[in-house]
């Protein structure tokens, strides 16, 4: 039986810190499927597979007196039915409604009273079904998140239904391996059922996650160079971004959009022709999107920073929630108009990111966020946040098709909060050879985040036009 608390980690306290309402930390994901989800289903999968983590039954507990650490405890009153919801989603039941609805939850804090995370199950999406999950950041960064949805999801159809253990349910006891086990026991349940043809599938997981995880060496750097101390004074010294329509002071309503699945076949294609990587082209017609949303509406295009999550997880750290990565400052050449000079600066800003170690040097400056008093953090927050208008996320998802609730997903979507009080935020997420886009806005400063996906969609065509 582990222990009754749990203290939050300094980086995992920080990201609880930065609350606020116009600002939620909360990761959300939208999972859409062709057929309706089966809600017994999905619900026995959440008390067999997932409830055997200990976060997802403890709550956050923040002491009134001075300086006391924020802890995690279990729920006495945990009902994993408060956790589980099932909505219908209204007229048209088109994509344009699943964003609305995606917006509100968007826009509505999780209870702090109860573990951090809902799943809703949304029912008449068109002639299927979608699942809508929130999870607080100080659970988990996006990489652990990953996991929790593998933890859920199987490689065939034709998977057992689980049938929940009420013993086992109250026993708190977490599977050996963490969230590692739950991706060695995917496989392994893939490898009955499908038999040596799962074999290819394996693999491709398998490397789809470690491109993800290896990813050590700006660690390594920060750990053996002697400009540390020179990488921090640049990043809180760094001059603030300029004004522009997508800064500003923030409300409480949100806007969420997602792209159209855009086909690898198409971006390996853009590869061979530029020499690019998938992160480069994603962010060249990212920036000359948002270009064409400021010209459309009157405001002239200016370069400005995107705030970069990089990994900072060992291979070991595979199997933890909590939040190991730190931040890099793209300059995004939002004011170029030619594709192939914009792509190109792209190109060398990255390759300098990667030998940056800003990342490091986040993770650090999180870490002591979130050890001190909330108006050191506040004022933290406010200095790093000046730096950036958006953040930009790209995430690796898995790269062969999974099944939840015995339905394939069809589509996967998430949005992670925009720390440092912004009012932008932009995901990537590749799945099952496609690549998806998603923009989360502050509706006071960008009400309409399917405008920016139109102009996306022309710089992704002039991308094509390069091949």
């Amino acid at each position: 039986m582990p222990s009754p608390i749990t203290p939050l980690s300094n980086v995992d306290a920080a990201w609880l810190k930065m609350e606020d309402p116009t600002n939620l930390m909360m990761v959300t994901g939208v999972i859409t499927f062709a057929h309706p989800v089966d809600f017994d289903y999905l619900k026995a999968l959440v008390e067999t597979r997932l409830l055997q983590f200990d976060r997802f039954r403890q709550r956050v507990v923040r002491p009134s007196f001075p300086f006391a650490p924020n802890y995690w405890e279990f729920d006495p009153y945990f009902d994993v039915n408060a956790h589980l919801h099932r909505i219908g989603l209204p007229h048209p039941r088109d994509k344009s409604a699943l964003q609305q609805l995606a917006s509100e939850l968007m826009s509505t804090s999780l209870d702090f009273s109860k573990p951090l995370w809902q799943f809703h199950v949304v029912d008449g999406y068109g002639d299927g079904g979608a699942i809508i999950a929130r999870f607080h950041h100080a659970m988990a960064d996006g990489m652990a998140l990953v996991g929790v949805l593998l933890a859920l999801t199987d490689l065939s159809p034709n998977a057992p239904r689980p049938e929940p253990d009420g013993e086992a349910l109250v026993s708190f006891q977490r599977p050996p391996g963490g969230l590692r086990g739950s991706w060695e026991a995917l496989q392994l349940r893939g490898a009955k059922m499908m038999g040596k043809g799962v074999s290819v599938g394996r693999r491709a997981l398998i490397e789809g996650l470690e491109s993800y995880l290896n990813n050590d060496r700006p660690r390594e750097l920060a750990e053996e160079s002697f400009d540390y101390t020179h990488a921090a004074g640049k990043l809180v010294l760094r001059a603030p971004d300029p004004h522009t329509i997508f800064k500003g002071k923030l409300g409480i309503a949100k806007r969420a959009a997602w792209s159209r699945p855009l086909p690898m076949s198409e971006i390996k294609a853009m590869r061979k022709a530029t020499g690019a990587t998938v992160n480069d082209l994603m962010t060249a017609a990212v920036a000359g999107g948002l270009r064409r949303y400021m010209e459309s509406h009157g405001e002239e295009p200016v370069d400005f920073r995107a705030a970069v999550p990089v990994n900072l997880r060992r291979p070991n750290d595979m199997g933890d929630l909590g939040n190991k990565f730190g931040l890099v400052f793209l300059d995004l050449p939002v004011s170029v108009v030619d594709m192939p000079r914009r792509l190109a600066i792209v190109r060398h800003r990255m390759e300098t990111l990667k030998e940056s170690m800003e990342a490091p040097v986040s993770l650090d400056i999180l870490g002591v966020m979130g050890a001190s008093a909330q108006a050191i953090q506040d004022t933290a927050v406010r200095l790093i946040g000046s730096k950036a208008t958006t953040v930009l996320t790209n995430v690796p998802g898995p790269p062969i098709p999974l099944y939840l609730a015995g339905q394939p997903i069809t589509g996967l979507m998430f949005w992670v909060p925009q720390s440092g009080r912004l009012g932008l935020g932009i995901s990537v997420l590749s799945y099952a050879n496609n690549i998806h886009l998603g923009i989360a806005t502050d509706a006071g400063l960008v009400p309409d985040p399917d405008e920016i996906m139109l102009g996306f969609y022309a710089e992704y065509d002039e991308l094509l036009g390069m091949v």
